[in-house]
């Protein structure tokens, strides 16, 4: 097996029999100067001597992950920019776009943006692009942030988690979505409303977690923002899509031309509700991991294309909050990191189920770019944010050698497929300082 580059210096070009080109997989020879991909040519081609023969290592457009929380400032002892956008490079994601929360002060002024993009400087291995928030009251910021260059606007339809970033009301939405809609930006919404939430029987049980944040608690939230959307048209995004059983209301609204694009995560993609243990905190997440029936109803909406793509919802959290010791799920912190194993996660779900690279890459890293207004893909001229992948290789998921400031993961002792051998950022392997703050 050829080896994957181990210098920082930057290449004159890479070759491989499989590059991922326009959504087709060909052998192809990428020149790159000053930072971008100057020309694809042919895998023996003129230039091909000069470039890094990879053989039969992939090559695969940089991933772009528009939800992400690294929680910094103020909370960077839950992730922060240097490891979380490490662990990022790690795994193939060359842009990232950091959330509102759960940093202190939350992003819903340009003052605490200003304060996020300080925070950031020097320690970012990836570029990082910045959300918005929307609280009840901050929607006067709105328009100094998008004139700023928010790229996005987070709201929650219910309790956070953190008590200094409160759910939007309807109100709120409805004097935000028109400013959005005259700049075509998004509104990326955590869609549940959880009125109320059921005590937990057992605080314990996974069943009894599962059952205080039924589906209902997303079909209704979803109603609400498809009314709004075709109101106001504003692009309206849902984060996070739990529920398979949303997807007929989805199509049905895309169907009718509405701006309306989903998101669903490789956790919801890989995990049953069967699989996890009671007391297994380590799963805990919102709105919960449904059944295995559900599981395969999210892959076949993906495969249909009513779920536009992939993002992590990368959402850690030090282990004293996972309540690891006493297995509560009703206190425990509901968040799940995978920013590193995205590409394994994924690429080993599908390729089982007989989905192509290609269309992993369009899940991971065109669709979201689209919906940040990104640049992604292998293309001429076009940044060379790019990844060297090894489809075949398999690794066992050890979380204390992971770059996630802290090692808690689900995928503990889980057999993965695919290995990221390196990660080129504007031409460069990626490392600490070359990522921007954009």
């Amino acid at each position: 097996m050829p080896a994957a580059p181990s210098n920082d210096a930057p290449p004159v070009g890479l070759r491989s029999r499989r590059v991922i080109v326009a959504g087709r997989e060909q052998a192809a020879t990428l020149q790159i100067h000053d930072g971008r991909i100057a020309t694809i040519e042919a895998y023996d081609g003129p230039t091909a001597a000069s470039a890094i023969d990879l053989g039969d290592l992939a090559i695969l457009p940089g991933l772009v992950d528009p939800h992400v929380h690294l929680n910094e400032p103020g909370r960077a002892d839950w992730e922060g920019f240097e490891t979380g956008t490490a662990a990022a490079a790690a795994g193939g994601v060359t842009t990232l776009v950091d959330m509102p929360l759960n940093s202190s002060p939350v992003t819903t002024s340009v003052a605490a943006l200003r304060t996020k993009r300080a925070a950031a400087a020097d320690k970012l291995s990836v570029d990082v692009a910045f959300h918005g928030g929307l609280v009840p009251g901050s929607v006067a910021e709105l328009p100094a942030l998008l004139d700023a260059g928010i790229v996005g606007l987070k709201a929650f339809l219910c309790h956070s988690g953190i008590d200094d970033f409160p759910a939007a009301t309807e109100t709120d939405l409805r004097a935000a979505m028109p400013l959005l809609a005259a700049r075509g930006v998004p509104l990326l919404a955590h869609a549940e409303i959880a009125t109320p939430v059921t005590p937990l029987a057992n605080p314990r049980s996974y069943a009894d977690y599962l059952a205080s944040r039924p589906p209902s608690f997303e079909r209704e939230a979803i109603g609400l923002l498809i009314r709004l959307c075709r109101e106001t048209r504003c692009r309206t995004h849902i984060v996070h899509l739990a529920d398979a059983g949303c997807l007929p209301i989805i199509a049905a609204a895309r169907a009718e031309g509405l701006p309306l694009t989903v998101e669903t995560c490789p956790h919801y993609l890989t995990f049953a509700a069967e699989e996890i243990a009671d007391g297994a905190t380590a799963f805990k997440c919102a709105p919960p991991l449904r059944d295995a029936a559900n599981r395969e109803g999210l892959w076949q909406g993906l495969a249909a294309g009513i779920i536009d793509f992939i993002a992590t919802d990368h959402s850690p959290c030090p282990p004293e909050l996972k309540q690891l010791d006493t297995g509560r799920f009703d206190l425990a912190w509901g968040g799940i990191s995978s920013l590193q194993l995205a590409l394994p996660i994924v690429w080993t779900e599908a390729s089982r189920r007989g989905h192509t690279l290609s269309e992993v890459v369009g899940w991971l890293s065109d669709r979201p770019a689209e919906l940040v207004g990104m640049e992604a893909g292998i293309r001429a001229s076009a940044p060379a944010n790019l990844i060297v992948f090894d489809p075949a290789e398999s690794f066992t998921v050890v979380g204390r050698e992971l770059c996630h400031r802290h090692p808690i993961t689900p995928y503990e002792g889980r057999t993965l497929r695919g290995v990221v051998r390196a990660t080129y950022l504007h031409g460069h392997l990626a490392a600490r300082g070359l990522g921007r703050a954009l």
